[in-house]
């Protein structure tokens, strides 16, 4: 029996003569969606697998899909005769493209037996002469595999062998995913053995030393179940890399550790192995360390360092780390090319004034989900970047020896006890700026355009249509303010149910039966703001504003409209409204209890005519002018036709009513509009805490939310106004009732309305997530929307079949989009992935929905 024991992610190359029982074997040992066959593909091509006229494209066919599959990590078997030298070096050359290990499996049973089976197959026409040049082509390549680029040769002489053969699947050794943790990983080392050690204590490791026949030995115990992962760059420059050594050979040696290559383990590795090498960079003093320590410790320390590995894939696929960082297509793959990424990185094959290799800064494009922690090249702190961390804080220049706490993704840091080695390259000054604000100063196209799917922990998942997302980022491109602000937009918001009562479209009895139906036993009635809805980022300082969004300047925050626009043309006026706004949190003592030096506020600003004042003027003003003079003209038409004794009563009240009813027109608005000249004559109603650093306070029901905006509008100084509200149970009648008659006052005396709401944020009922507010506008304010004549019995019938399932499952979509945007701001992910969420909301609203809702 013939044991094949090939890597799980691998191409496999199956070569051997005609009736050599290929298909067959493949068919026993691999997935039929593994193993891609030449005949079936020239089948696909022209229906006829024997057809050898469409060759060629048939092995087009089987290039595109075995590429497809290496792309995704999937074993790959490549089912054809694959005889000749020149017919293999495509395939090694695709393996090397996805960084799959290229496997050869021979299947020689012998010319005699490949002449028989193709006897008995009518599609095999040809005489043995085709059989014997393959199998003699066959031999003839057998001593050239290896030097074609094959990892693996496995060589199957007799029909016995082939027939017993047992195929087993074995992970990459870079393939740690069965391990899930936790882990210390730790940054480049270099030699600087105390620190190390004050640093694993610190991490709740402890270190053991003791003599052992006149050997230097070393014990480490973990914390209860966790182990350490050493980012490689063990050695040179520090004072004690011999110490350094033992103690991640004792730990990896138990199992309480991994341990990747750097590119200064490597060189010590080859300098032991007797292998020409620089001494430059620190190795001298690794050299002259080693002096004085016996043979076997420095045979022992050469396996070691020979065996380390390019990276390690951890935690379910969750984690990698590598010494010098790793692109998404090389993580839990295995090449020349993964292994010298891994040690050096990525340059742009220039070299700077220090005579050193300019760094191409491959993190600022990574865009995988997989985390990748590395070192290779010191940084003042250690700082996240599209979801990758560098952790070498430069200990041996001075800085710090840093460590990850991984799944927490804690730092834990002790910091040099001297300056060991002066750098070439002196590193950078730390700078309030993170480095993620400086990756997402440009964003890509491709991070927002085109179909999306996006995973929402409210909704699942949100679809949205290619055509949409254009829409999108035609108005996000041409009128929205500096896209680091946008963490943020609102979503769109559903009326209640038509009202049966006569007169009436809209009534909060309809609104409490929804919120009933679903199982909500508490809510929370709000006034409805005429105004603009407005989100607004406030900061403590401009330095907060820079190290929280990576704005540049002074700003101290931002104002903008439910598209993602400015809501002031001026900046000035939204700094001066953030100053009033920022004493108005320092008075209530907010900064300090939420611990943040930044708020995000969902809120109203009045008045209407701020921003709608032009809609004002163009729109409903002269609609509303046009119908007093037409409706007055007809009238008085009527008047003087009655006066010459025609019964022209009826059509005469009945403009009488429509010039009633534009005369209620023109004047709705009328509350809504008043003289802004200052700050002063703003006001701003704020209903949400959104997010602080560190939380998304969905987690927190109405109430609480509104009673921290009441003690905003209680500090300030004017310019922050009350918002009425009340709960209500809805066991309970009277205060239905006082709701309702509450309401009525509202919209009696020129309010818009109210919005209820589930007294939780999120609430969720039988089916999922129910709507998280609904709107109740009272009937004056209705008319704006609906037209001066809208109430008229005639048209109540056509309004109150309107429509409000597409309303409704917008409203849910963009909450949970909403939702989303935040939880990743707040967990400093990239800002195009906070991006996609903000564009997605914006996505939607291009969809074909009554705006009147």
């Amino acid at each position: 029996m013939t044991n094949i024991q090939i890597p799980d992610f691998s191409l496999v190359i199956l070569i051997g003569a005609t009736g050599c029982g290929k298909s067959t074997f493949a068919a026993k040992h691999f997935l039929p969606t593994e193993v891609i066959s030449s005949d079936y593909c020239r089948g696909l091509v022209c229906d006829d697998q024997t057809d050898q006229g469409v060759t060629a494209d048939a092995f087009d066919l089987v290039r595109e899909i075995a590429g497809k599959r290496l792309k995704n990590r999937k074993l790959t078997v490549i089912d054809a005769t694959n005889v000749r030298a020149a017919e293999r070096k495509g395939w090694i050359e695709l393996a090397r493209k996805w960084h799959a290990l290229p496997v050869a499996i021979i299947l020689d049973p012998g010319i005699d037996v490949c002449i028989e089976r193709n006897k008995t197959r009518p599609d095999r026409p040809f005489g043995a002469q085709v059989v014997q040049r393959m199998v003699s082509e066959v031999r003839r390549g057998l001593g050239g595999l290896q030097r074609e680029g094959f990892r693996q040769v496995w060589k199957l002489a007799s029909a016995e062998s082939i027939e017993t053969a047992v195929v087993a699947r074995q992970p990459l050794w870079t393939d740690k995913r069965t391990d899930a943790g936790p882990f210390d990983i730790i940054g480049d080392v270099h030699g600087c053995s105390d620190e190390l050690q004050t640093l694993l204590v610190k991490l709740g490791y402890h270190v053991a030393w003791s003599e052992d026949e006149g050997r230097r030995t070393v014990r480490v115990t973990p914390p209860e179940g966790r182990k350490a992962v050493f980012v490689g760059d063990l050695v040179d420059r520090g004072p004690n890399s011999p110490d350094v050594l033992r103690i991640v050979m004792s730990m990896t040696a138990a199992g309480h550790a991994y341990a990747v290559q750097g590119n200064h383990d490597r060189k010590l590795e080859r300098w032991l192995s007797g292998r020409k090498v620089t001494i430059a960079h620190g190795l001298q003093q690794t050299i002259d360390q080693l002096e004085g320590q016996d043979l076997g410790f420095r045979e022992t320390l050469r396996i070691f360092l020979g065996d380390l590995r390019s990276h390690v894939w951890l935690d379910g696929g969750r984690l990698a780390v590598a010494h010098a960082g790793l692109k998404e297509d090389m993580i839990g793959r295995g090449s020349g090319a993964v292994r010298e990424f891994a040690l050096y990185g990525e340059t742009t094959g220039e070299i700077d004034e220090f005579g050193l290799p300019v760094r191409a800064d491959w993190a600022a494009n990574y865009r995988g989900a997989t985390t990748v922690v590395y070192g290779h090249t010191p940084i003042p702190r250690a700082d996240w970047v599209n979801n990758t961390l560098c952790i070498d804080t430069g200990c041996v220049f001075g800085g710090k020896l840093t460590a990850l706490r991984w799944p927490e993704k804690q730092l834990v840091e002790v910091p040099a006890e001297r300056t060991w080695s002066e750098p070439i390259r002196p590193i950078a000054a730390a700078d309030l700026t993170s480095g993620q604000a400086e990756a997402d100063s440009i964003l890509d196209y491709k991070d927002v355009s085109g179909r999306r799917w996006i995973d929402t922990a409210l909704k699942g998942r949100v679809v949205v249509a290619e055509e949409n997302a254009s829409a999108a980022l035609e108005v996000m491109s041409r009128f929205a303010l500096a896209p680091q602000w946008l963490a943020y937009l609102p979503p769109a918001m559903s009326p209640s149910e038509t009202s049966e009562r006569e007169g009436w479209l809209e009534r909060p009895e309809e609104a409490f039966a929804h919120f009933r139906d679903r199982g909500v036993s508490e809510l929370v009635c709000e006034e409805k703001h005429m105004g603009s809805r407005a989100v607004i980022a406030i900061c403590k300082t401009a330095s907060a504003a820079r190290a929280r969004f990576g704005v540049a300047g002074e700003e101290t925050g931002a104002i903008w409209t439910r598209t993602g626009r400015a809501f002031f043309g001026n900046p000035a006026t939204t700094e001066e409204l953030l100053g009033r706004l920022r004493n108005a949190i320092e008075d209530a003592g907010l900064w300090n209890e939420l611990d943040s030096d930044w708020l995000l506020l969902d809120t109203e600003i009045m008045p209407w005519s701020v921003k709608a004042g032009s809609l004002i003027e163009c729109q409903y003003g002269p609609v509303a002018t046009s119908s007093r003079a037409g409706l007055a003209a007809s009238i008085d038409a009527f008047a003087r036709t009655g006066n010459r004794g025609l019964d022209v009563a009826a059509l005469r009240d009945h403009f009488a009513d429509r010039a009633e009813r534009a005369a209620r027109y023109g004047s709705a608005w009328a509350p809504y509009v008043w003289q802004v000249d200052a700050i002063g004559d703003l006001k701003v109603a704020p209903f949400h805490l959104l997010a602080s650093e560190g939380r998304v306070w969905f987690e927190r029901d109405h109430v609480w939310h509104m009673e921290l905006a009441d003690r905003l509008a209680a500090a300030a100084d004017g310019v922050v106004t009350r918002t009425q509200w009340r709960k209500v149970s809805l066991a309970d009648e009277s205060e239905m009732l006082g709701a309702i008659a509450w309401w009525e006052a509202l919209t009696d005396n020129g309010g818009e309305g109210m919005v209820v709401k589930p007294r939780e944020f999120v609430a969720r009922g039988n089916k999922g997530l129910i709507q998280p507010a609904l709107k109740v506008r009272g009937r004056e304010y209705l008319r704006i929307i609906y037209g001066p004549e809208y109430d008229a019995p005639r048209n109540l019938v056509r309004l109150r079949e309107r429509s409000l399932g597409g309303k409704r499952n917008l409203a849910l979509r963009e909450f949970a989009l909403g939702h989303e945007a935040l939880k990743r701001f707040v967990a400093r992910e990239p800002l195009r992935r906070v991006h996609e969420c903000v564009f997605a909301v914006l996505a939607l609203e291009s969809e074909p929905v009554d705006a009147r809702l």
